[in-house]
């Protein structure tokens, strides 16, 4: 083995610790708790092909799609972010990993279940969710928001829709009824969002 003659010192040195986070990245972010149709809603208006059952946690990681709008006018993305409960910004279930992606997105979709299934009032679900955003981050609790009323398919309960409209219109919220089932009001709403996102400039990547 050749052993070398000659070394040179070294110098000093910087160490550091790097910490890399990956958010997802979308125009979009669907927010709400977990069983209200959000991901039924994402394969309706995208190319995505999320899991869909009838139970809560369905999706575990966010799912992204691709809305493709009418001649040709381009499109932006969506992100399922997984259901987020009731103190998700402490921890409870997987909630900080969750609420960390919807900073990415530059409009909130927020929805709830207007038929009210599982004994839920969608206008408490609604401050609840809210309250985890602003619990979480100020960044979340100021991003601009659309209400969608899901399930109007099967809504009969014509009081919880009334609560909803005066809390929407309360907090100065546009609010969609609309049925990921049936296709019931989502071409008007994703003409809507894809409206509002050319009012609202994109974000430096780099945080």
């Amino acid at each position: 083995m050749q052993v070398p003659m000659y070394a040179q010192p070294g110098q000093k040195f910087l160490e550091l610790n790097v910490l890399l986070e990956l958010k997802v990245i979308a125009d979009v972010g669907l927010v709400g708790f977990p069983n209200v149709g959000k991901s039924t809603f994402l394969s309706r208006v995208t190319n995505a092909k999320p899991k869909i059952a009838n139970y809560h946690f369905t999706t575990l990681n966010p799912n992204l799609g691709v809305v493709d709008l009418k001649n040709g006018a381009g499109g932006f993305v969506i992100a399922d972010i997984p259901g987020i409960i009731e103190g998700a910004s402490d921890g409870v279930g997987l909630g900080i990993q969750f609420l960390k992606h919807v900073e990415r997105t530059r409009l909130l979709l927020h929805v709830v279940d207007a038929a009210g299934f599982e004994g839920r009032n969608p206008v408490d679900d609604f401050n609840k969710i809210n309250e985890e955003l602003k619990k979480y981050s100020t960044i979340l609790a100021s991003k601009k928001q659309i209400v969608v009323a899901n399930k109007m398919d099967v809504a009969n309960d014509e009081e919880l829709l009334k609560e909803l409209e005066a809390k929407c219109k309360e907090e100065n919220l546009k609010l969609f009824k609309i049925s990921a089932a049936t296709n019931e009001g989502i071409d008007e709403l994703i003409e809507y969002v894809a409206q509002e996102l050319k009012n609202i400039p994109k974000e430096d990547i780099v945080q």
